[in-house]
Protein backbone atom coordinates (compact mmCIF):
# COMPACT_ATOMS: atom_id res chain seq x y z
CA UNK A 1 0.00 0.00 0.00
CA UNK A 2 1.33 3.41 -1.03
CA UNK A 3 0.28 7.06 -0.82
CA UNK A 4 1.91 10.43 -1.43
CA UNK A 5 1.07 14.07 -0.79
CA UNK A 6 2.85 17.22 -1.96
CA UNK A 7 4.22 19.64 0.59
CA UNK A 8 7.15 22.06 0.72
CA UNK A 9 10.05 23.35 2.76
CA UNK A 10 11.39 26.87 3.18
CA UNK A 11 14.69 28.33 1.93
CA UNK A 12 14.64 31.96 3.04
CA UNK A 13 11.37 33.35 1.68
CA UNK A 14 11.47 30.89 -1.21
CA UNK A 15 9.92 27.43 -1.04
CA UNK A 16 11.09 24.11 -2.42
CA UNK A 17 8.69 21.29 -3.31
CA UNK A 18 8.77 18.16 -1.17
CA UNK A 19 6.79 14.93 -1.53
CA UNK A 20 5.69 12.99 1.53
CA UNK A 21 5.61 9.33 0.45
CA UNK A 22 4.23 6.53 2.65
CA UNK A 23 4.65 2.79 2.12
CA UNK A 24 3.09 0.02 4.22
CA UNK A 25 4.94 -3.27 3.99
CA UNK A 26 5.19 -6.55 5.85
CA UNK A 27 7.82 -6.93 8.52
CA UNK A 28 8.37 -5.90 12.10
CA UNK A 29 5.91 -3.12 13.11
CA UNK A 30 7.70 0.22 12.93
CA UNK A 31 7.13 3.87 11.97
CA UNK A 32 10.22 5.30 10.28
CA UNK A 33 10.73 8.77 8.76
CA UNK A 34 13.63 9.25 6.34
CA UNK A 35 14.79 12.15 4.18
CA UNK A 36 17.01 14.24 6.49
CA UNK A 37 14.29 15.18 9.02
CA UNK A 38 15.16 17.42 11.95
CA UNK A 39 13.98 16.71 15.49
CA UNK A 40 10.58 18.35 14.99
CA UNK A 41 9.92 16.27 11.86
CA UNK A 42 11.12 13.05 13.48
CA UNK A 43 8.74 13.62 16.40
CA UNK A 44 5.78 14.03 14.04
CA UNK A 45 5.20 10.27 14.10
CA UNK A 46 3.90 10.58 17.68
CA UNK A 47 1.66 13.53 16.81
CA UNK A 48 0.37 11.66 13.75
CA UNK A 49 -0.27 8.55 15.82
CA UNK A 50 -2.20 10.55 18.43
CA UNK A 51 -4.26 12.47 15.84
CA UNK A 52 -5.25 9.27 14.04
CA UNK A 53 -6.27 7.68 17.33
CA UNK A 54 -8.41 10.77 18.11
CA UNK A 55 -10.48 10.23 14.94
CA UNK A 56 -10.81 6.50 15.47
CA UNK A 57 -8.12 5.25 13.08
CA UNK A 58 -5.39 2.98 14.38
CA UNK A 59 -2.05 2.26 12.77
CA UNK A 60 -1.83 -1.26 11.35
CA UNK A 61 0.79 -3.71 12.58
CA UNK A 62 3.01 -3.13 9.56
CA UNK A 63 6.33 -1.55 8.73
CA UNK A 64 5.48 2.06 7.88
CA UNK A 65 8.11 4.02 5.98
CA UNK A 66 7.70 7.75 5.41
CA UNK A 67 10.09 9.21 2.84
CA UNK A 68 10.37 12.99 2.43
CA UNK A 69 11.76 13.47 -1.07
CA UNK A 70 14.14 14.75 -2.28
CA UNK A 71 16.12 12.80 0.28
CA UNK A 72 19.20 15.06 0.27
CA UNK A 73 17.25 18.24 1.18
CA UNK A 74 17.12 18.98 4.94
CA UNK A 75 13.55 19.12 6.30
CA UNK A 76 12.75 21.39 9.24
CA UNK A 77 9.55 22.30 11.07
CA UNK A 78 6.32 20.83 12.35
CA UNK A 79 4.35 21.67 9.19
CA UNK A 80 5.16 18.19 7.79
CA UNK A 81 2.68 16.59 10.25
CA UNK A 82 -0.38 17.07 8.06
CA UNK A 83 1.09 15.88 4.73
CA UNK A 84 2.48 12.76 6.44
CA UNK A 85 -0.91 11.98 7.96
CA UNK A 86 -2.74 12.60 4.66
CA UNK A 87 -0.30 10.33 2.83
CA UNK A 88 -1.06 7.66 5.45
CA UNK A 89 -4.81 8.09 4.87
CA UNK A 90 -4.24 7.66 1.14
CA UNK A 91 -2.26 4.48 1.79
CA UNK A 92 -5.08 3.22 4.08
CA UNK A 93 -7.66 3.92 1.35
CA UNK A 94 -9.52 6.48 3.47
CA UNK A 95 -8.86 9.27 0.92
CA UNK A 96 -8.35 8.57 -2.81
CA UNK A 97 -4.95 9.47 -4.25
CA UNK A 98 -6.39 11.56 -7.09
CA UNK A 99 -8.14 13.80 -4.55
CA UNK A 100 -4.77 14.76 -3.08
CA UNK A 101 -2.90 15.25 -6.35
CA UNK A 102 -4.15 18.81 -6.73
CA UNK A 103 -3.04 20.02 -3.29
CA UNK A 104 0.00 20.86 -1.21
CA UNK A 105 -0.50 20.38 2.50
CA UNK A 106 1.09 22.08 5.53
CA UNK A 107 0.01 21.94 9.15
CA UNK A 108 0.91 20.85 12.66
CA UNK A 109 -1.25 18.26 14.39
CA UNK A 110 -2.47 18.24 17.97
CA UNK A 111 -3.03 14.94 19.75
CA UNK A 112 -6.80 15.49 19.68
CA UNK A 113 -6.83 15.81 15.87
CA UNK A 114 -6.91 19.60 15.76
CA UNK A 115 -4.78 21.29 13.09
CA UNK A 116 -2.58 23.95 14.68
CA UNK A 117 -1.16 27.12 13.14
CA UNK A 118 2.28 27.14 11.51
CA UNK A 119 4.72 29.80 10.40
CA UNK A 120 5.17 30.55 6.71
CA UNK A 121 1.60 30.05 5.46
CA UNK A 122 1.84 32.98 3.03
CA UNK A 123 5.03 31.86 1.23
CA UNK A 124 3.61 28.32 1.32
CA UNK A 125 0.49 29.52 -0.50
CA UNK A 126 2.52 31.44 -3.07
CA UNK A 127 4.78 28.42 -3.59
CA UNK A 128 1.83 26.04 -3.97
CA UNK A 129 0.23 28.37 -6.50
CA UNK A 130 3.49 28.47 -8.48
CA UNK A 131 3.36 24.65 -8.57
CA UNK A 132 -0.18 24.83 -9.98
CA UNK A 133 -1.72 23.30 -6.84
CA UNK A 134 -4.15 24.31 -4.14
CA UNK A 135 -3.22 24.48 -0.46
CA UNK A 136 -4.43 22.67 2.64
CA UNK A 137 -3.47 24.64 5.75
CA UNK A 138 -4.74 25.25 9.31
CA UNK A 139 -7.82 27.42 9.77
CA UNK A 140 -5.77 29.88 11.84
CA UNK A 141 -3.58 30.50 8.78
CA UNK A 142 -6.40 30.65 6.22
CA UNK A 143 -6.70 34.45 6.05
CA UNK A 144 -2.95 34.69 5.51
CA UNK A 145 -2.82 31.95 2.87
CA UNK A 146 -5.73 33.50 0.97
CA UNK A 147 -3.40 36.28 -0.16
CA UNK A 148 -1.38 33.75 -2.18
CA UNK A 149 -3.75 34.02 -5.14
CA UNK A 150 -7.41 34.92 -5.62
CA UNK A 151 -7.88 31.92 -7.93
CA UNK A 152 -6.20 29.07 -6.06
CA UNK A 153 -8.17 26.48 -4.11
CA UNK A 154 -7.52 26.74 -0.36
CA UNK A 155 -8.86 24.39 2.31
CA UNK A 156 -8.42 25.61 5.88
CA UNK A 157 -9.93 23.08 8.35
CA UNK A 158 -9.53 23.42 12.10
CA UNK A 159 -9.80 19.67 12.73
CA UNK A 160 -8.86 16.48 10.93
CA UNK A 161 -12.47 15.22 10.92
CA UNK A 162 -13.61 18.25 8.89
CA UNK A 163 -10.91 17.62 6.30
CA UNK A 164 -11.73 13.91 5.97
CA UNK A 165 -15.45 14.68 5.66
CA UNK A 166 -14.69 17.22 2.94
CA UNK A 167 -12.92 14.64 0.78
CA UNK A 168 -15.69 12.10 1.46
CA UNK A 169 -18.31 14.61 0.31
CA UNK A 170 -19.98 14.84 3.71
CA UNK A 171 -18.94 18.44 4.33
CA UNK A 172 -17.81 21.41 2.28
CA UNK A 173 -15.02 23.67 3.49
CA UNK A 174 -15.41 27.30 2.42
CA UNK A 175 -12.44 29.16 1.02
CA UNK A 176 -11.00 31.59 3.62
CA UNK A 177 -11.01 35.31 2.87
CA UNK A 178 -7.89 37.52 2.99
CA UNK A 179 -7.85 40.05 5.81
CA UNK A 180 -6.12 43.37 6.46
CA UNK A 181 -5.04 44.27 9.96
CA UNK A 182 -6.80 47.33 11.34
CA UNK A 183 -4.03 49.60 12.51
CA UNK A 184 -4.45 51.35 15.83
CA UNK A 185 -4.70 55.12 15.63
CA UNK A 186 -1.19 56.55 15.55
CA UNK A 187 -0.75 58.92 18.48
CA UNK A 188 2.66 60.11 17.26
CA UNK A 189 2.90 63.28 15.21
CA UNK A 190 5.61 65.72 14.16
CA UNK A 191 3.65 68.41 16.01
CA UNK A 192 4.88 66.79 19.22
CA UNK A 193 8.40 68.06 18.48
CA UNK A 194 9.06 71.69 19.33
CA UNK A 195 12.04 73.34 17.75
CA UNK A 196 14.45 71.20 15.70
CA UNK A 197 13.17 72.67 12.43
CA UNK A 198 16.33 71.75 10.52
CA UNK A 199 16.13 68.17 11.83
CA UNK A 200 12.48 67.92 10.76
CA UNK A 201 13.43 69.18 7.30
CA UNK A 202 16.12 66.51 7.10
CA UNK A 203 13.56 63.91 8.17
CA UNK A 204 11.29 65.00 5.30
CA UNK A 205 14.13 64.66 2.79
CA UNK A 206 15.01 61.23 4.16
CA UNK A 207 11.41 60.06 3.91
CA UNK A 208 11.00 61.37 0.36
CA UNK A 209 14.06 59.63 -1.07
CA UNK A 210 14.39 56.56 1.17
CA UNK A 211 17.80 57.71 2.41
CA UNK A 212 19.74 56.54 5.47
CA UNK A 213 20.15 58.98 8.34
CA UNK A 214 22.38 59.53 11.40
CA UNK A 215 21.45 61.99 14.15
CA UNK A 216 24.14 63.15 16.58
CA UNK A 217 23.28 65.17 19.64
CA UNK A 218 23.25 65.34 23.43
CA UNK A 219 20.81 63.28 25.52
CA UNK A 220 17.25 64.60 25.49
CA UNK A 221 17.56 66.57 22.26
CA UNK A 222 14.76 64.61 20.56
CA UNK A 223 16.65 62.16 18.35
CA UNK A 224 14.48 59.16 19.27
CA UNK A 225 11.29 61.23 18.97
CA UNK A 226 12.23 62.21 15.44
CA UNK A 227 13.01 58.63 14.44
CA UNK A 228 9.76 57.29 15.91
CA UNK A 229 7.78 59.78 13.85
CA UNK A 230 9.41 58.90 10.54
CA UNK A 231 6.80 56.15 9.82
CA UNK A 232 4.01 58.75 10.19
CA UNK A 233 5.22 60.59 7.07
CA UNK A 234 6.06 57.53 4.96
CA UNK A 235 3.51 56.35 2.36
CA UNK A 236 1.73 53.04 3.09
CA UNK A 237 2.88 49.84 1.43
CA UNK A 238 1.50 49.06 -2.01
CA UNK A 239 -0.23 45.71 -2.53
CA UNK A 240 2.93 44.13 -4.00
CA UNK A 241 5.12 45.55 -1.23
CA UNK A 242 2.68 44.37 1.43
CA UNK A 243 2.96 40.77 0.17
CA UNK A 244 6.75 41.03 0.02
CA UNK A 245 7.01 42.28 3.60
CA UNK A 246 4.38 39.89 4.93
CA UNK A 247 6.19 36.83 3.54
CA UNK A 248 9.17 37.65 5.75
CA UNK A 249 7.00 38.34 8.80
CA UNK A 250 5.10 35.11 8.15
CA UNK A 251 8.34 33.10 8.29
CA UNK A 252 9.21 34.85 11.55
CA UNK A 253 5.77 34.06 13.00
CA UNK A 254 4.92 37.75 13.41
CA UNK A 255 1.67 38.01 11.45
CA UNK A 256 -1.05 38.65 13.99
CA UNK A 257 -4.04 36.40 13.24
CA UNK A 258 -2.84 35.94 9.66
CA UNK A 259 -3.80 39.54 8.84
CA UNK A 260 -1.53 41.60 6.62
CA UNK A 261 -0.61 45.20 7.45
CA UNK A 262 -0.28 48.22 5.16
CA UNK A 263 1.98 50.17 7.53
CA UNK A 264 5.70 50.08 6.87
CA UNK A 265 7.75 48.11 9.40
CA UNK A 266 9.59 49.99 12.14
CA UNK A 267 12.14 47.87 13.98
CA UNK A 268 14.19 49.18 16.91
CA UNK A 269 16.45 46.42 18.30
CA UNK A 270 18.33 46.91 21.57
CA UNK A 271 22.05 47.63 21.29
CA UNK A 272 22.81 44.26 22.89
CA UNK A 273 21.45 42.48 19.78
CA UNK A 274 23.74 39.79 18.37
CA UNK A 275 24.77 39.54 14.72
CA UNK A 276 22.28 36.71 14.13
CA UNK A 277 19.51 38.80 15.69
CA UNK A 278 20.30 41.82 13.53
CA UNK A 279 21.06 40.28 10.13
CA UNK A 280 19.64 36.77 10.56
CA UNK A 281 21.18 33.34 10.79
CA UNK A 282 21.64 30.85 13.58
CA UNK A 283 21.69 27.06 13.49
CA UNK A 284 18.26 27.19 11.86
CA UNK A 285 18.39 30.43 9.85
CA UNK A 286 15.66 32.90 10.64
CA UNK A 287 15.09 36.47 9.39
CA UNK A 288 16.94 39.10 11.40
CA UNK A 289 15.88 42.65 12.22
CA UNK A 290 17.28 43.90 8.91
CA UNK A 291 14.99 41.53 6.97
CA UNK A 292 12.00 42.25 9.23
CA UNK A 293 12.50 45.97 8.48
CA UNK A 294 12.41 45.32 4.70
CA UNK A 295 10.75 48.28 2.92
CA UNK A 296 10.56 50.03 6.28
CA UNK A 297 12.76 51.61 8.94
CA UNK A 298 15.52 50.03 11.01
CA UNK A 299 16.22 52.35 13.96
CA UNK A 300 19.46 51.87 15.88
CA UNK A 301 19.51 54.00 19.00
CA UNK A 302 22.82 54.55 20.81
CA UNK A 303 24.66 53.46 17.66
CA UNK A 304 28.22 53.18 19.12
CA UNK A 305 26.93 50.87 21.85
CA UNK A 306 26.30 48.16 19.23
CA UNK A 307 29.15 45.76 18.62
CA UNK A 308 31.35 47.08 15.77
CA UNK A 309 31.23 43.64 14.09
CA UNK A 310 27.43 43.66 14.25
CA UNK A 311 27.24 47.14 12.73
CA UNK A 312 29.63 46.26 9.90
CA UNK A 313 27.42 43.28 9.06
CA UNK A 314 24.86 45.85 7.90
CA UNK A 315 27.14 47.13 5.15
CA UNK A 316 26.06 44.46 2.67
CA UNK A 317 22.28 44.88 3.22
CA UNK A 318 22.62 48.66 2.91
CA UNK A 319 24.47 48.32 -0.38
CA UNK A 320 22.68 45.39 -2.06
CA UNK A 321 19.24 45.40 -0.43
CA UNK A 322 19.48 41.78 0.71
CA UNK A 323 21.03 39.70 3.46
CA UNK A 324 22.84 36.51 2.52
CA UNK A 325 23.35 34.01 5.36
CA UNK A 326 25.94 31.48 4.18
CA UNK A 327 26.73 28.29 6.06
CA UNK A 328 28.67 25.15 5.17
CA UNK A 329 25.60 23.25 3.94
CA UNK A 330 23.23 25.99 2.79
CA UNK A 331 22.89 29.63 1.72
CA UNK A 332 19.78 31.62 2.61
CA UNK A 333 18.93 35.07 1.25
CA UNK A 334 16.42 37.51 2.73
CA UNK A 335 15.29 40.80 1.15
CA UNK A 336 16.59 43.66 3.31
CA UNK A 337 15.94 46.94 1.50
CA UNK A 338 15.93 49.00 4.64
CA UNK A 339 16.02 52.66 5.55
CA UNK A 340 18.60 52.89 8.33
CA UNK A 341 18.02 55.61 10.92
CA UNK A 342 20.57 55.84 13.73
CA UNK A 343 21.03 58.08 16.74
CA UNK A 344 24.05 58.64 18.96
CA UNK A 345 25.58 60.94 21.51
CA UNK A 346 28.77 62.73 20.41
CA UNK A 347 30.75 61.07 23.20
CA UNK A 348 30.36 58.80 26.21
CA UNK A 349 29.18 61.57 28.51
CA UNK A 350 27.03 62.99 25.73
CA UNK A 351 27.90 66.68 25.75
CA UNK A 352 31.02 67.03 23.57
CA UNK A 353 31.01 69.81 20.96
CA UNK A 354 33.67 70.63 18.32
CA UNK A 355 36.53 72.52 19.94
CA UNK A 356 35.53 71.53 23.47
CA UNK A 357 37.20 69.10 25.87
CA UNK A 358 35.08 66.20 27.08
CA UNK A 359 34.57 65.61 30.81
CA UNK A 360 36.10 62.16 30.45
CA UNK A 361 39.26 63.41 28.80
CA UNK A 362 40.59 64.60 25.48
CA UNK A 363 40.18 61.27 23.68
CA UNK A 364 36.68 60.40 24.92
CA UNK A 365 34.84 61.62 21.81
CA UNK A 366 37.42 60.12 19.44
CA UNK A 367 37.31 56.71 21.14
CA UNK A 368 33.53 56.70 21.25
CA UNK A 369 33.02 57.70 17.62
CA UNK A 370 35.73 55.33 16.36
CA UNK A 371 33.44 52.40 17.18
CA UNK A 372 31.60 53.26 13.93
CA UNK A 373 33.61 52.35 10.84
CA UNK A 374 34.18 54.78 8.00
CA UNK A 375 32.67 52.47 5.35
CA UNK A 376 29.43 52.27 7.36
CA UNK A 377 29.31 56.05 7.77
CA UNK A 378 29.90 56.45 4.03
CA UNK A 379 26.65 54.56 3.42
CA UNK A 380 24.63 57.03 5.47
CA UNK A 381 23.40 59.85 3.24
CA UNK A 382 22.14 62.31 5.86
CA UNK A 383 24.24 63.06 8.95
CA UNK A 384 22.99 65.92 11.06
CA UNK A 385 23.52 67.48 14.45
CA UNK A 386 20.48 67.62 16.72
CA UNK A 387 21.30 70.30 19.32
CA UNK A 388 19.71 70.54 22.75
CA UNK A 389 16.28 72.16 22.79
CA UNK A 390 16.06 75.54 24.46
CA UNK A 391 13.51 76.45 27.11
CA UNK A 392 12.09 79.04 24.71
CA UNK A 393 11.36 76.29 22.18
CA UNK A 394 9.62 74.15 24.80
CA UNK A 395 7.45 77.07 25.90
CA UNK A 396 6.45 77.96 22.32
CA UNK A 397 3.05 76.86 20.90
CA UNK A 398 2.86 73.57 19.01
CA UNK A 399 3.94 73.80 15.35
CA UNK A 400 1.15 74.36 12.84
CA UNK A 401 2.53 71.75 10.44
CA UNK A 402 2.29 68.11 11.48
CA UNK A 403 2.82 64.67 9.99
CA UNK A 404 -0.17 64.86 7.63
CA UNK A 405 1.14 67.95 5.83
CA UNK A 406 4.67 66.60 5.51
CA UNK A 407 3.38 63.17 4.41
CA UNK A 408 1.51 64.75 1.49
CA UNK A 409 4.72 66.32 0.17
CA UNK A 410 6.63 63.07 0.68
CA UNK A 411 3.94 61.12 -1.21
CA UNK A 412 4.08 63.59 -4.12
CA UNK A 413 7.89 63.32 -4.32
CA UNK A 414 7.77 59.51 -4.22
CA UNK A 415 5.14 59.47 -6.96
CA UNK A 416 7.44 61.60 -9.10
CA UNK A 417 10.33 59.18 -8.52
CA UNK A 418 8.22 56.09 -9.19
CA UNK A 419 6.90 57.50 -12.47
CA UNK A 420 10.38 58.61 -13.54
CA UNK A 421 11.94 55.20 -13.02
CA UNK A 422 8.94 53.36 -14.49
CA UNK A 423 9.36 55.37 -17.70
CA UNK A 424 12.95 54.06 -17.86
CA UNK A 425 11.78 50.46 -17.49
CA UNK A 426 12.89 50.19 -13.84
CA UNK A 427 9.63 48.79 -12.50
CA UNK A 428 11.05 47.75 -9.11
CA UNK A 429 12.95 50.97 -8.44
CA UNK A 430 10.81 53.28 -6.34
CA UNK A 431 13.12 55.84 -4.71
CA UNK A 432 16.28 57.78 -5.45
CA UNK A 433 18.14 55.81 -2.79
CA UNK A 434 17.75 52.61 -4.85
CA UNK A 435 18.86 53.78 -8.26
CA UNK A 436 22.30 52.99 -9.73
CA UNK A 437 24.92 55.68 -10.31
CA UNK A 438 24.61 55.58 -14.10
CA UNK A 439 20.85 56.05 -14.06
CA UNK A 440 21.13 58.68 -11.34
CA UNK A 441 23.40 60.83 -13.47
CA UNK A 442 21.02 60.41 -16.41
CA UNK A 443 17.99 61.66 -14.45
CA UNK A 444 19.82 64.41 -12.52
CA UNK A 445 20.64 67.30 -14.86
CA UNK A 446 22.79 69.82 -12.98
CA UNK A 447 22.84 73.55 -13.52
CA UNK A 448 26.32 74.89 -14.37
CA UNK A 449 26.89 76.49 -10.97
CA UNK A 450 25.45 73.43 -9.21
CA UNK A 451 27.89 71.11 -11.00
CA UNK A 452 30.83 73.34 -10.11
CA UNK A 453 29.76 73.44 -6.45
CA UNK A 454 29.49 69.66 -6.32
CA UNK A 455 32.92 69.18 -7.91
CA UNK A 456 34.56 71.70 -5.56
CA UNK A 457 32.89 70.14 -2.52
CA UNK A 458 33.92 66.64 -3.58
CA UNK A 459 37.54 67.82 -3.68
CA UNK A 460 37.40 69.81 -0.44
CA UNK A 461 35.45 67.21 1.57
CA UNK A 462 37.38 64.33 -0.03
CA UNK A 463 34.18 62.51 -0.97
CA UNK A 464 34.50 58.94 -2.13
CA UNK A 465 32.79 57.83 -5.32
CA UNK A 466 29.97 56.50 -3.14
CA UNK A 467 29.83 59.78 -1.23
CA UNK A 468 29.66 61.75 -4.48
CA UNK A 469 26.73 59.72 -5.78
CA UNK A 470 24.94 59.82 -2.45
CA UNK A 471 25.20 63.61 -2.42
CA UNK A 472 23.78 63.63 -5.95
CA UNK A 473 20.93 61.37 -4.79
CA UNK A 474 20.11 63.76 -1.97
CA UNK A 475 20.14 66.69 -4.38
CA UNK A 476 17.77 64.80 -6.68
CA UNK A 477 15.36 64.17 -3.79
CA UNK A 478 15.44 67.80 -2.63
CA UNK A 479 14.65 68.91 -6.18
CA UNK A 480 11.77 66.40 -6.32
CA UNK A 481 10.33 67.91 -3.13
CA UNK A 482 10.52 71.32 -4.83
CA UNK A 483 8.88 69.91 -7.98
CA UNK A 484 11.87 70.79 -10.18
CA UNK A 485 13.64 68.66 -12.77
CA UNK A 486 16.99 70.47 -12.91
CA UNK A 487 19.21 70.41 -9.83
CA UNK A 488 20.11 73.93 -8.76
CA UNK A 489 22.99 75.21 -6.65
CA UNK A 490 20.61 75.46 -3.66
CA UNK A 491 19.65 71.77 -3.95
CA UNK A 492 23.30 70.70 -3.99
CA UNK A 493 24.20 73.06 -1.13
CA UNK A 494 21.45 71.62 1.08
CA UNK A 495 22.52 68.07 0.24
CA UNK A 496 26.13 68.87 1.15
CA UNK A 497 25.03 70.40 4.46
CA UNK A 498 23.70 66.99 5.48
CA UNK A 499 27.19 65.46 5.29
CA UNK A 500 29.03 67.98 7.48
CA UNK A 501 28.54 65.91 10.64
CA UNK A 502 30.82 63.24 9.17
CA UNK A 503 33.49 65.90 8.68
CA UNK A 504 33.24 66.99 12.32
CA UNK A 505 33.45 63.39 13.51
CA UNK A 506 36.49 62.77 11.34
CA UNK A 507 38.20 65.80 12.92
CA UNK A 508 37.33 64.48 16.39
CA UNK A 509 38.82 61.08 15.56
Amino acid sequence: MFGQVSTLTFAGIDVKPVTAQVQLSSGAPAFVIVGLPDKAVAESRERVRGALHAVGIGLPSKHITVSLAPADLPKEGSHFDLPILLALLVAFGVIPQDAMDDYCAVGELALDGAIAAIIGALPAAIGANAMGKGLICPKACGAEAAWGSADMDILAPDHLIGLINHFKGLQSLARPEPEIREEAKNLLDLRDIKGQESAKRALEVVAAGGHNMLMVGPPGSGKSMLAQRLPTILPPLSAAEMLEVSMIHSLAGELSGGRLARARPFRAPHHSASMAALVGGGIKPRPGEAALAHLGVLFLDELPEFSPQVLDALRQPLETGETAVARANHRTTYPSRIQLVAAMNPCKCGHWTPGATCKRGQNCAANYQSRISGPLLDRIDVQIEVPAVSVADLAAPAPREGSAEVASRVAAARTTQRNRFASLGLAKTYTNAQVSGAVLEEVSPLAVDARQLLLDAAETMKLTARGYHRTLRLSRTIADLDGENELSRFHVAEALSYRTEMMQMAVAA
